[in-house]
């Protein structure tokens, strides 16, 4: 079933095309990508399917009966609500549902409607319809699905009280993302849902969208993402788009494949049209051979000639070089603690040596203190406690993920000639030019670029710095997908020694040659890039399950010995209290016939019952009867008592 199709859809600002005959289609199952450069259109379109902005020709066609589920870039949820209330209200219908049942439960439990034949199978049935659809809907599991999404995005049980407002923009937007993810729309739009998102908390949303029922229509940054859920791309370039089918590595290698083919193709038709040309030209003239001239010329007249094609659009030309060399130490921390005064330190004890020429990922959850740390080395903040030795000649370099070392109110020439005042204009002018600032560009003001611009112009002042030392803090956000590989290739370059905070997982692949992860319980090390560390990780949350069911497994052994033990213990005492039991018992029925035997001895010295010989004899019969017995028990109470 198509969901969606884009037909010649078309938008201007102003007098400037954004989009042209753009075609799109969307089916059930679905996962779209759209990809392209930053500025393509690719959330202008995003916008304009989800009905939040105009467009000026063409059609967006979507069924009546297709809900549609958009989440904005950086969109953050605000409500006063906490966590927990917000997230009901995606359920207000269940939640109605839910109280009519108790309602009609409660009517059904009255006598005077039991006693009511008509009125009991009545609300009977009304109760197994609005049962039955409340189960088809969800109505049992819905809470089971909210503490499932909030679980999944990183908020635990503690924390759905909290009020929204309270929260982070990064929590926040989580939260959108999580709203949107319970309602379960047909189709899903999300523009860049990765950022605020930790590596954990990416693997999940992965698996969630490969396991969604309804399709995904998705603009985002992360290689890695797009792989592992994109079946579909769609690439926006030059206002066009461009289907592939397959992920985002499926696109890159057939683009490149598409392009040579549509080249050779050019070629070799120029080829035919300049020999055409040739042809027409040496034989037009003379009459034995005008004839096949002029069909030649009407062949060149018919054909359609194609246009050479066009390969990528201007990319971003940049490398980052160092004065001097640092010696081999570049920096140690001893015992190191951060976090803010007057609140709990974020980390405590740290130690962390790097080397000259590594390049460090320092990989951890959000909130862990990541970010603290390069503030704390770059001395924007005070450690709470510990050391920090820097080697000798080094020279700090920072990148800050919120851009806050540019200056809103200048242009953005200014924004590097007035760090760089020696620097010549022009050349100025040129280190903008290679992170695509041209013309009139070099003349906007700071505050009115866009976060991918803002990017380019804090990398621009960072390279012009020739640090040797490189802290970066995100330095892929948004950057499109081309700026990004720009960089990396710009950094693998790079002489000097790399620090560096960064969710992407194919930069982090790409630049790692050391993991660094940051838990609560301090730095652990992995010599390798991100797939070592991820096998490395694996292998030892392995190896700690098979300790613990090694250690499970010795328990049970030592526990199986105290059980045997222990019901052993249990028998000898069960046992013993039968022995006291006996015992008690025997010396019981000595007594009563030791008793018995002495009172049958006195009545033979009867003179009426010894003259009476039948009687006598019944009872020296009776005695020797009770005398046995009396030996019988004698000798087991010695047995027992023994």
């Amino acid at each position: 079933m198509i969901l969606l199709q884009c037909v010649q859809l078309t938008k201007n600002f102003g007098a400037e095309p954004i989009l042209s005959n753009i075609k799109l289609e969307v089916q059930s199952r679905d996962r779209v990508a759209i990809v392209g450069r930053n500025g393509a259109g690719k959330s202008t379109l995003l916008k304009i399917i989800a009905g939040k902005l105009s467009y000026n020709s063409g059609e967006v066609i979507i069924p009546k009966d297709v809900t549609l589920g958009y989440l904005a870039q950086n969109t953050g949820l605000e409500s006063s609500s906490s966590i927990w209330d917000e997230m009901l209200t995606v359920f207000k219908p269940l939640i109605q549902m839910e109280k009519e049942l108790r309602v009609l439960e409660a009517k059904m439990a009255d006598p005077d409607c039991i006693n009511n034949e008509k009125t009991y199978e009545k609300l009977l049935k009304d109760y197994d319809l609005l049962s039955e659809s409340f189960k088809e809907q969800g109505g049992y599991k819905y809470e089971a699905d909210i503490r499932g999404i909030l679980s999944g995005l990183n908020f635990s049980d503690k924390d759905y009280s909290t009020k929204i407002s309270t929260l982070s923009g990064g929590q926040k937007t989580r939260l959108a993302l999580g709203k949107l993810l319970l309602t379960r729309p047909d189709l899903l739009i999300l523009d860049e849902p990765t950022n605020h998102l930790d590596l954990e908390t990416l693997t999940w949303l992965e698996q969630y969208l490969l396991h969604y029922d309804g399709a995904i229509l998705i603009v985002s940054h992360d290689r890695y993402f797009l792989d592992k859920v994109s079946t579909v791309v769609y690439e926006i370039s030059r206002k066009k788009a461009t289907r592939f089918s397959g992920n985002y590595s499926f696109y890159l290698d057939e683009k490149a494949k598409r392009y040579e083919l549509e080249l050779k193709q050019y070629e070799k038709q120029q080829g035919e049209i300049e020999k055409l040309h040739t042809f027409v030209e040496k034989n037009l003239a003379r009459a034995s051979t005008t004839k096949r001239a002029q069909s030649r010329r009407k062949q060149l007249e018919k054909m359609d000639v194609l246009d050479r094609p066009q390969g990528d659009e201007k990319s971003a030309r940049f490398s980052f070089d160092i004065i001097k060399q640092t010696g081999n130490d570049v920096l140690r921390t001893e015992q190191l603690s951060g976090g803010y005064p007057n609140s709990k330190p974020l980390f405590e004890n740290l130690n962390l040596a790097i080397n000259r020429s590594e390049s460090i990922a320092l990989l951890g959850p959000n909130g862990i203190g990541k970010s603290t740390l390069l503030k704390i080395i770059t001395k924007q903040l005070e450690p709470l406690s510990g050391k920090i030795k820097y080697g000798s000649n080094l020279l700090l370099g920072y990148y800050d993920q919120e851009q806050a070392n540019l200056n809103s109110n200048k242009q953005v020439l200014h924004e590097l000639w007035d760090e760089y005042p020696l620097t010549p204009e022009k050349e100025i002018r040129t280190i903008l030019g290679n992170f695509l600032f041209s013309g009139d560009d070099v003349l906007k003001s700071v505050s009115d670029l866009s976060g991918g611009e803002k990017a380019r112009v804090s990398l621009a002042k960072l390279m012009m710095q020739k640090a040797n030392f490189l802290i970066l803090d995100e330095p892929t956000n948004h950057l499109d997908l081309d700026s990004k590989e720009i960089l990396e290739n710009a950094l693998i370059d790079y002489p000097g020694t790399i620090l560096f905070v960064s969710h992407d997982r194919y930069f982090v692949n790409r630049m790692a040659s050391r993991v660094v992860e940051m838990t609560k319980d301090g730095l652990v090390d992995y010599i390798g890039d991100y797939d070592y560390y991820l096998a490395k990780k694996q292998e030892n949350i392995e190896r700690k399950q098979l300790k613990e069911q090694q250690e499970d497994k010795v328990q049970v052994q030592e526990e199986q010995p105290n059980k045997q033990t222990f019901l052993l213990d249990k028998e000898a005492k069960r046992k013993e209290r039968q022995l006291k039991r006996r015992l008690e018992e025997i010396e019981q029925a000595i007594e009563e016939l030791e008793l018995s035997i002495d009172e049958k001895e006195k009545a033979l010295c009867d003179p009426e019952i010894y003259q009476d010989h039948n009687q006598v004899s019944k009872l020296n019969t009776e005695i020797e009867k009770q005398k046995q017995e009396l030996d019988a028990l004698l000798e087991e109470w010695s047995e027992l008592e023994a």
